[in-house]
């Protein structure tokens, strides 16, 4: 019949339902589903009456044609740079107005106060993207202009502490000269060092 479909739950399949049955079941994105308008055995969120559905619940399931390049991926992170560079210059412009008024005056130039700044930077950068991409957003401000999000394996938002292991092993990816950014050239689903490391994915929204 035109409305029915199979899906395959513990290695058995089951059916025939409905579409409205399927919803019921809360079908999920990576569920194996035989649709009657195709032969062969599809993800759920790879046929079009489901797609829509699971894009409204932030459920993008990651695959080799909708991963994102290291194109898109570097224009996200220039985007995110400008971001919170203007951030940290207008915060340091703050603190060096306050300083002026205190009795203890910071030394901008020592190498202590340096080491300060760059530690700063760096936790900034890492809880930055962790918070945007635990939320509804799935991804930092400059990969929300160029339309990626950071999913799990089943198309799904990470939770913070996900999110924040993943930020936090970049620091893994940037040594031998950004080798584990580079990476996402090699790697069959454009994943980075810490991707692999974080079980994640950066889907290019359609």
């Amino acid at each position: 019949m035109i409305n029915e479909y199979f899906v395959i739950k513990q290695g058995q399949e089951e059916g025939p339902y409905t579409h409205t049955d399927l919803m019921d079941m809360r079908v999920a994105a990576n569920d194996l589903v035989k649709s009657p308008l195709f032969d062969d055995w599809q993800y759920a969120a790879d046929l079009p009456e489901f797609k829509e559905h699971f894009m409204s619940l932030g459920i993008y399931l990651p695959d080799e044609r909708n991963v994102a390049n290291f194109w898109w991926r570097l224009l996200a992170y220039a985007i995110d740079y400008v971001v919170l560079f203007l951030v940290t210059v207008a915060l340091g412009a703050t603190i060096a107005i306050i300083d002026k008024f205190t009795i203890n005056s910071i030394d901008f130039d020592s190498r202590e106060t340096d080491i300060k700044i760059k530690l700063f930077s760096l936790v900034l950068w890492i809880f930055y993207n962790a918070a945007f991409e635990a939320t509804k957003v799935q991804g930092s401000l400059g990969k929300a202009v160029c339309k990626l999000v950071v999913v799990n394996a089943t198309g799904e938002r990470l939770d913070f502490s996900r999110a924040l292991g993943r930020n936090a092993a970049k620091i893994i990816s940037a040594m031998l000269c950004g080798l584990g950014f580079l990476s996402v050239f090699w790697n069959p689903m454009n994943q980075a060092w810490h991707d692999q490391m974080a079980g994640t994915y950066v889907v290019k929204k359609s």
